[in-house]
Protein backbone atom coordinates (compact mmCIF):
# COMPACT_ATOMS: atom_id res chain seq x y z
CA UNK A 1 0.00 0.00 0.00
CA UNK A 2 1.61 3.63 -1.11
CA UNK A 3 1.72 5.96 1.46
CA UNK A 4 0.09 9.36 1.07
CA UNK A 5 2.87 12.21 1.51
CA UNK A 6 3.27 13.71 4.72
CA UNK A 7 1.87 17.28 4.56
CA UNK A 8 4.41 19.67 5.61
CA UNK A 9 3.21 23.08 8.49
CA UNK A 10 2.13 25.61 6.71
CA UNK A 11 4.59 28.26 6.29
CA UNK A 12 2.16 31.12 6.00
CA UNK A 13 0.31 32.15 8.90
CA UNK A 14 -3.22 32.89 8.59
CA UNK A 15 -4.87 36.13 7.09
CA UNK A 16 -8.49 37.37 8.54
CA UNK A 17 -8.62 34.14 10.34
CA UNK A 18 -8.74 32.04 6.56
CA UNK A 19 -6.09 29.27 5.99
CA UNK A 20 -3.40 30.12 2.73
CA UNK A 21 -4.47 28.19 -0.17
CA UNK A 22 -1.99 24.89 -0.25
CA UNK A 23 -1.41 23.32 -3.72
CA UNK A 24 0.94 19.85 -4.23
CA UNK A 25 2.58 19.90 -7.95
CA UNK A 26 1.35 16.67 -9.93
CA UNK A 27 3.59 13.41 -9.78
CA UNK A 28 4.56 14.16 -13.11
CA UNK A 29 4.05 16.54 -15.81
CA UNK A 30 6.50 18.50 -18.73
CA UNK A 31 6.44 21.75 -16.98
CA UNK A 32 9.75 23.43 -16.31
CA UNK A 33 8.89 25.78 -13.40
CA UNK A 34 6.87 26.10 -11.10
CA UNK A 35 5.12 29.39 -12.66
CA UNK A 36 4.51 27.15 -15.85
CA UNK A 37 2.55 25.15 -14.02
CA UNK A 38 0.52 27.59 -11.69
CA UNK A 39 -0.18 29.40 -14.63
CA UNK A 40 -1.65 26.16 -16.57
CA UNK A 41 -3.81 25.04 -13.43
CA UNK A 42 -5.04 28.46 -12.50
CA UNK A 43 -5.57 29.33 -16.13
CA UNK A 44 -6.19 32.93 -17.08
CA UNK A 45 -4.07 34.33 -13.86
CA UNK A 46 -0.97 34.36 -15.63
CA UNK A 47 -0.92 38.44 -15.10
CA UNK A 48 -1.70 37.92 -10.92
CA UNK A 49 0.87 34.83 -10.44
CA UNK A 50 3.91 36.79 -12.21
CA UNK A 51 2.38 39.63 -9.95
CA UNK A 52 2.20 37.56 -6.76
CA UNK A 53 5.54 35.57 -7.32
CA UNK A 54 7.52 38.85 -8.14
CA UNK A 55 5.99 39.93 -4.34
CA UNK A 56 7.70 36.70 -3.09
CA UNK A 57 3.91 35.59 -1.94
CA UNK A 58 4.19 32.39 -3.42
CA UNK A 59 6.44 30.42 -1.10
CA UNK A 60 7.71 26.22 -0.78
CA UNK A 61 7.33 24.53 2.78
CA UNK A 62 11.12 26.18 3.92
CA UNK A 63 9.27 29.34 3.56
CA UNK A 64 11.20 30.51 0.80
CA UNK A 65 9.69 32.49 -1.68
CA UNK A 66 9.28 30.74 -5.08
CA UNK A 67 10.58 32.45 -8.17
CA UNK A 68 9.99 32.49 -12.01
CA UNK A 69 12.50 30.51 -12.21
CA UNK A 70 11.49 27.77 -9.78
CA UNK A 71 12.09 24.25 -10.82
CA UNK A 72 8.74 22.37 -11.21
CA UNK A 73 9.69 19.14 -8.45
CA UNK A 74 6.91 16.70 -8.72
CA UNK A 75 5.27 16.45 -5.65
CA UNK A 76 6.08 20.20 -3.83
CA UNK A 77 4.02 21.69 -2.48
CA UNK A 78 3.28 25.65 -1.90
CA UNK A 79 1.19 27.58 -0.39
CA UNK A 80 0.34 31.21 -1.01
CA UNK A 81 -3.11 33.58 0.28
CA UNK A 82 -6.02 34.17 -1.76
CA UNK A 83 -7.06 37.95 -2.10
CA UNK A 84 -9.94 38.22 -0.21
CA UNK A 85 -13.20 38.95 -1.54
CA UNK A 86 -14.81 42.35 -0.75
CA UNK A 87 -17.48 40.93 1.69
CA UNK A 88 -20.75 42.61 3.45
CA UNK A 89 -20.50 42.04 7.54
CA UNK A 90 -23.47 40.03 8.68
CA UNK A 91 -24.24 42.48 11.73
CA UNK A 92 -25.08 39.62 13.78
CA UNK A 93 -22.49 38.07 16.63
CA UNK A 94 -21.34 34.72 16.38
CA UNK A 95 -22.21 34.01 20.40
CA UNK A 96 -20.14 31.21 22.25
CA UNK A 97 -22.30 28.55 24.05
CA UNK A 98 -19.53 26.34 25.18
CA UNK A 99 -15.69 26.36 25.17
CA UNK A 100 -12.89 23.67 26.71
CA UNK A 101 -9.65 22.81 25.68
CA UNK A 102 -11.23 20.34 22.89
CA UNK A 103 -14.36 22.31 21.69
CA UNK A 104 -16.22 25.04 20.82
CA UNK A 105 -19.67 25.25 20.50
CA UNK A 106 -21.35 28.67 18.59
CA UNK A 107 -24.93 29.81 18.02
CA UNK A 108 -24.38 31.22 14.55
CA UNK A 109 -26.92 33.67 12.97
CA UNK A 110 -28.74 33.76 9.94
CA UNK A 111 -27.04 34.90 6.87
CA UNK A 112 -23.04 34.13 7.72
CA UNK A 113 -21.72 30.92 6.57
CA UNK A 114 -20.17 28.55 9.06
CA UNK A 115 -16.57 27.79 6.72
CA UNK A 116 -15.08 29.86 3.76
CA UNK A 117 -16.16 28.94 0.50
CA UNK A 118 -17.00 30.84 -2.75
CA UNK A 119 -17.25 34.06 -1.98
CA UNK A 120 -17.85 33.85 1.89
CA UNK A 121 -14.58 33.62 3.37
CA UNK A 122 -13.25 36.03 6.04
CA UNK A 123 -16.76 36.77 6.59
CA UNK A 124 -17.84 33.19 8.37
CA UNK A 125 -18.54 31.57 11.63
CA UNK A 126 -15.19 29.88 11.83
CA UNK A 127 -12.99 32.89 10.47
CA UNK A 128 -14.43 35.10 13.37
CA UNK A 129 -14.01 32.59 15.90
CA UNK A 130 -10.54 32.45 15.45
CA UNK A 131 -9.56 35.64 15.40
CA UNK A 132 -11.94 36.56 18.17
CA UNK A 133 -10.94 33.30 20.12
CA UNK A 134 -7.21 33.70 19.15
CA UNK A 135 -7.34 30.21 18.50
CA UNK A 136 -5.92 29.73 14.56
CA UNK A 137 -6.46 25.77 14.61
CA UNK A 138 -10.02 26.03 14.95
CA UNK A 139 -11.81 23.92 12.61
CA UNK A 140 -15.51 23.15 12.16
CA UNK A 141 -16.90 19.42 13.01
CA UNK A 142 -19.63 19.84 10.49
CA UNK A 143 -21.90 22.98 8.78
CA UNK A 144 -25.11 24.81 8.73
CA UNK A 145 -26.40 26.61 5.71
CA UNK A 146 -25.73 30.11 5.78
CA UNK A 147 -29.12 31.13 5.91
CA UNK A 148 -29.84 28.99 8.71
CA UNK A 149 -29.11 29.50 12.23
CA UNK A 150 -28.18 27.73 15.50
CA UNK A 151 -25.43 25.57 17.01
CA UNK A 152 -22.65 24.57 15.16
CA UNK A 153 -19.46 22.53 16.65
CA UNK A 154 -15.67 23.38 16.27
CA UNK A 155 -12.68 21.66 17.38
CA UNK A 156 -9.73 23.31 19.12
CA UNK A 157 -6.89 20.89 17.81
CA UNK A 158 -6.75 19.17 14.14
CA UNK A 159 -5.85 16.38 15.66
CA UNK A 160 -9.20 15.41 17.35
CA UNK A 161 -11.17 16.77 14.62
CA UNK A 162 -11.77 13.45 12.78
CA UNK A 163 -13.10 12.06 16.11
CA UNK A 164 -15.45 14.51 16.64
CA UNK A 165 -16.71 14.76 12.48
CA UNK A 166 -17.33 10.95 13.15
CA UNK A 167 -20.34 11.51 15.70
CA UNK A 168 -22.07 12.96 12.86
CA UNK A 169 -20.77 10.51 9.99
CA UNK A 170 -22.12 7.54 12.53
CA UNK A 171 -25.16 9.67 13.77
CA UNK A 172 -23.94 10.07 16.92
CA UNK A 173 -25.94 13.22 17.48
CA UNK A 174 -28.85 13.97 18.31
CA UNK A 175 -29.97 17.30 15.96
CA UNK A 176 -33.49 19.26 16.98
CA UNK A 177 -33.84 22.13 14.82
CA UNK A 178 -36.84 24.42 15.48
CA UNK A 179 -38.65 25.72 12.27
CA UNK A 180 -42.01 28.27 11.21
CA UNK A 181 -43.60 27.32 8.20
CA UNK A 182 -47.56 26.87 7.37
CA UNK A 183 -50.39 25.68 8.69
CA UNK A 184 -51.33 22.46 6.49
CA UNK A 185 -54.44 20.66 8.62
CA UNK A 186 -54.42 18.23 6.05
CA UNK A 187 -50.49 16.94 6.92
CA UNK A 188 -50.65 14.11 9.31
CA UNK A 189 -48.05 14.83 11.11
CA UNK A 190 -46.22 13.43 13.16
CA UNK A 191 -44.37 11.45 10.24
CA UNK A 192 -40.92 10.15 9.24
CA UNK A 193 -40.19 11.58 5.55
CA UNK A 194 -37.83 9.54 3.41
CA UNK A 195 -36.50 10.61 0.55
CA UNK A 196 -33.39 10.65 -2.03
CA UNK A 197 -31.94 13.94 -2.31
CA UNK A 198 -29.13 14.62 -4.45
CA UNK A 199 -27.44 18.30 -5.07
CA UNK A 200 -25.58 19.09 -8.20
CA UNK A 201 -22.34 21.61 -7.94
CA UNK A 202 -23.12 24.87 -9.18
CA UNK A 203 -26.92 24.08 -8.96
CA UNK A 204 -28.26 26.09 -6.07
CA UNK A 205 -31.45 23.62 -4.71
CA UNK A 206 -30.92 20.13 -3.96
CA UNK A 207 -33.50 18.20 -5.97
CA UNK A 208 -35.54 14.72 -4.52
CA UNK A 209 -34.63 11.98 -7.17
CA UNK A 210 -35.58 8.44 -7.47
CA UNK A 211 -33.51 5.88 -5.48
CA UNK A 212 -32.72 3.86 -2.35
CA UNK A 213 -33.54 6.93 0.14
CA UNK A 214 -30.26 8.68 1.28
CA UNK A 215 -32.43 11.65 3.81
CA UNK A 216 -34.10 11.08 6.83
CA UNK A 217 -36.46 13.64 8.86
CA UNK A 218 -38.55 13.50 11.55
CA UNK A 219 -41.20 16.41 11.52
CA UNK A 220 -43.29 16.84 14.55
CA UNK A 221 -46.40 19.58 14.81
CA UNK A 222 -45.47 21.47 17.82
CA UNK A 223 -48.02 24.12 17.72
CA UNK A 224 -49.79 26.75 15.45
CA UNK A 225 -51.92 29.61 15.37
CA UNK A 226 -53.29 32.48 12.42
CA UNK A 227 -52.30 29.86 9.52
CA UNK A 228 -48.59 29.41 11.11
CA UNK A 229 -47.38 26.64 12.78
CA UNK A 230 -43.89 26.21 14.84
CA UNK A 231 -42.41 22.56 13.56
CA UNK A 232 -39.57 20.47 15.34
CA UNK A 233 -37.90 19.07 13.16
CA UNK A 234 -35.36 15.51 13.88
CA UNK A 235 -32.79 14.71 10.93
CA UNK A 236 -31.41 11.75 11.10
CA UNK A 237 -29.15 12.12 8.00
CA UNK A 238 -27.20 15.71 6.87
CA UNK A 239 -27.87 15.80 3.24
CA UNK A 240 -27.25 19.23 2.16
CA UNK A 241 -30.47 21.23 2.34
CA UNK A 242 -32.64 17.95 3.84
CA UNK A 243 -34.76 19.94 6.46
CA UNK A 244 -35.81 22.78 4.07
CA UNK A 245 -36.65 20.07 1.07
CA UNK A 246 -38.94 17.49 2.97
CA UNK A 247 -40.47 20.43 4.23
CA UNK A 248 -41.41 21.91 0.96
CA UNK A 249 -41.98 18.03 0.07
CA UNK A 250 -45.04 18.11 2.33
CA UNK A 251 -46.48 21.25 0.80
CA UNK A 252 -45.40 23.91 4.09
CA UNK A 253 -42.28 25.27 2.82
CA UNK A 254 -40.39 27.06 5.74
CA UNK A 255 -41.12 30.90 5.56
CA UNK A 256 -38.22 33.07 3.78
CA UNK A 257 -36.57 30.17 1.99
CA UNK A 258 -35.97 31.45 -1.34
CA UNK A 259 -35.36 28.25 -2.52
CA UNK A 260 -38.30 25.72 -1.86
CA UNK A 261 -40.62 25.06 -3.72
CA UNK A 262 -39.15 27.94 -6.07
CA UNK A 263 -35.86 28.74 -6.91
CA UNK A 264 -36.02 32.88 -6.65
CA UNK A 265 -32.94 34.78 -6.72
CA UNK A 266 -30.31 34.34 -4.34
CA UNK A 267 -30.39 36.40 -0.83
CA UNK A 268 -28.49 39.81 -1.66
CA UNK A 269 -25.35 40.71 0.14
CA UNK A 270 -26.56 42.92 2.58
CA UNK A 271 -30.08 42.05 2.89
CA UNK A 272 -30.44 40.40 6.43
CA UNK A 273 -34.62 40.89 5.89
CA UNK A 274 -36.65 38.59 6.76
CA UNK A 275 -34.42 35.78 7.23
CA UNK A 276 -35.47 31.87 6.59
CA UNK A 277 -37.17 30.60 9.76
CA UNK A 278 -34.81 27.60 10.48
CA UNK A 279 -32.78 26.98 14.11
CA UNK A 280 -30.56 24.77 14.53
CA UNK A 281 -31.97 24.55 18.43
CA UNK A 282 -30.35 21.75 20.05
CA UNK A 283 -26.99 19.84 20.05
CA UNK A 284 -26.60 16.29 21.73
CA UNK A 285 -23.71 13.91 22.19
CA UNK A 286 -21.32 12.07 24.49
CA UNK A 287 -17.70 13.61 23.20
CA UNK A 288 -15.58 10.84 21.90
CA UNK A 289 -12.10 12.57 23.90
CA UNK A 290 -13.46 13.39 27.32
CA UNK A 291 -16.55 10.90 27.59
CA UNK A 292 -18.31 13.93 28.81
CA UNK A 293 -22.34 13.87 27.94
CA UNK A 294 -23.46 17.47 26.82
CA UNK A 295 -26.64 18.79 25.95
CA UNK A 296 -26.82 22.35 24.26
CA UNK A 297 -29.43 24.83 23.12
CA UNK A 298 -29.76 27.59 21.18
CA UNK A 299 -30.95 30.90 23.17
CA UNK A 300 -32.21 32.38 19.60
CA UNK A 301 -35.64 32.70 18.45
CA UNK A 302 -37.70 32.65 15.32
CA UNK A 303 -38.96 36.15 14.48
CA UNK A 304 -41.71 34.68 12.41
CA UNK A 305 -43.11 32.84 15.53
CA UNK A 306 -42.33 35.41 18.44
CA UNK A 307 -42.95 38.87 16.44
CA UNK A 308 -44.13 38.04 12.99
CA UNK A 309 -45.63 42.07 11.79
CA UNK A 310 -41.55 42.66 12.91
CA UNK A 311 -39.86 39.71 10.83
CA UNK A 312 -42.64 40.16 7.81
CA UNK A 313 -41.97 44.12 7.85
CA UNK A 314 -37.79 42.86 7.71
CA UNK A 315 -36.93 43.34 11.22
CA UNK A 316 -33.12 42.68 11.70
CA UNK A 317 -33.41 41.39 14.87
CA UNK A 318 -31.24 38.19 15.71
Amino acid sequence: MRRKPRIPPSPLPQREGVDPVRLRLPAAGAWSTVREHLVERLAGRAPVIDEMLAAGQVVAADGRPVTPETAFVPGMFVWFHRELPDEERVPFPVDVVYRDEHIVVADKPHFLATTPRGSHVAETALARLRRELDVPALGAAHRLDRLTAGLVLFTVRPEERGAYQSLFRDRLVRKEYAAVAPYAKDVDLPRTVRSRIEKERGVLAAQEVPGEPNAESRIELVEHRDGRALYRLLPRTGQTHQLRVHMSALGVPVLGDPLYPVVAAPVPAGDFRRPLQLLARALEFTDPVTGRRHAFRSARTLGAWSAYDDWAGGGQAQ
